[in-house]
């Protein structure tokens, strides 16, 4: 069994379950007489996998014009389909940030309610953008008058979409600060809300008893974002000194979706991605994983974020190996999908590691995960609040 927080290993180790909790966890531990027994035999247990930054309710084909002809409902039951895939492979925890109307938050209530499959969610809703923004529909002529649900412009109107997105459901405020790849007619590292925006929209959040996320792919949107108070940076992909000075001084996490630049632009063909996001693709994501790369030295909070949507959901996991070849070592990766992500969330009560008074959500692996990160690629076995899905 992996102990995350000192990344060490616990031999013969023995979890002890009554409901949906654990109740102890050790070496050695007697088992009552009576207990069902779940023999892993050499299996390597860890705690469920948290990934910061899903988008359940979309696919990689949706990039461009691919989402247009989908209903909400389709995509709520693309949802459904892709929450059973991440829960199979041992993400038990998800925050989801970004979904058309509210799909996310009504799949986030079905998993709850035991209708579907899926890990728990922390949704959003509909993002936070400006007019012609990355959160902005801007696939349309102007004709066709499409705006993105979450449009705000000025204070007053952020405010208004916060308090209508926490009315219908979300767990979390999601803020698109900058401009972004998988959107037309805007760059990524120009900042897309003003400091007061950002103020009013994470100010409100919080004082909701909400957290917030910011899409921010741009030096000074990440700024901005930080000083605003922003809970998390989405992505980073450009974060310069400064802002790599200011989210330690803050303690602001950085969630770097990494690998889906590889994928991207390896099956660009495959699923049509439009030429222009191509371009755009091949310039900032390389660049991310160099200014990442210094974050991660620098000692900038990380939590384990996938963007998962952009490539297929299930293979999350693929995240850890760029961590790991950005300077991290694998003990160091494991925990910004466990101990971190539960911080993150706020979740740290509940979920992030094994022990007693925590949700039994554990997963396990063949191999030793803290000699090499891809086992993770491949789990075994998994369990959510005490029940085995895998």
């Amino acid at each position: 069994m992996v102990d995350v927080r000192n990344g060490t290993l616990i031999d013969n180790a023995v979890v002890l379950i009554s409901g949906e909790r654990i109740t102890a966890a050790g070496s050695k531990l007697a088992i009552p007489a009576g207990a069902q027994v779940i023999d892993l035999g050499d299996k390597t247990l860890l705690p469920g996998l948290i990934d910061a930054h899903t988008h359940l309710t979309n696919d990689p084909q949706d990039a461009g014009y691919g989402i247009v002809a989908k209903s909400i409902p389709r995509v709520t039951l693309t949802g459904a389909r892709n929450a059973r895939v991440t829960l199979q492979a041992g993400f038990t925890t998800v925050r989801d940030v970004g979904a058309d109307g509210y799909a996310d938050i009504g799949l986030r209530d079905a998993i709850n309610d035991g209708d579907v499959p899926g890990p728990r969610i922390l949704a959003s809703g509909p993002p936070l953008g400006i007019t012609g923004g990355h959160c902005d529909d801007t696939l349309h002529a102007p004709e066709y008058k499409a705006v993105s649900l979450g449009v705000a412009d000025g204070v007053a109107e952020a405010l208004k979409v916060t308090r209508r997105n926490i009315k219908y459901g979300a767990d979390v405020i999601k803020i698109c600060a900058t401009g972004g790849v998988l959107s037309f007619g805007d760059d990524p590292r120009a900042s897309q809300y003003t400091l007061d925006e950002l103020k009013a929209i994470i100010g409100d959040a919080h004082r909701l008893g909400r957290k917030a996320a910011a899409h921010a792919h741009g030096g000074d949107g990440i700024k901005l974002s930080v000083l605003a108070g922003i809970d998390s940076i989405e992505h980073g992909s450009y974060i310069d000194d400064e802002g790599i000075k200011l989210m330690k001084e803050h303690r602001t996490y950085l969630v770097p979706t990494l690998y889906l630049g590889d994928w991207l632009i390896e099956n660009a063909d495959a699923i049509k991605l439009p030429k222009p996001l191509l371009e755009k693709a091949k310039v900032v994501l390389p660049a991310a994983r160099a200014n990442i790369g210094k974050a991660i030295k620098a000692g900038v909070p990380i939590a384990f974020g996938t963007d998962a949507a952009v490539y297929p959901h299930g293979l999350n996991a693929r995240e850890f190996s760029v961590l790991v070849k950005l300077g991290m070592t694998p003990a160091q990766a494991i925990r910004t999908a466990t101990v971190n992500g539960a911080d993150l969330l706020g979740w740290s009560d509940k979920i992030g590691s094994i022990e007693a008074g925590k949700y039994a959500d554990l997963i396990a692996v063949d191999g030793q995960p803290l000699k090499d990160v891809k086992t993770l690629e491949q789990v075994q076995w998994v369990m959510k609040g005490g029940a085995v899905v895998k």
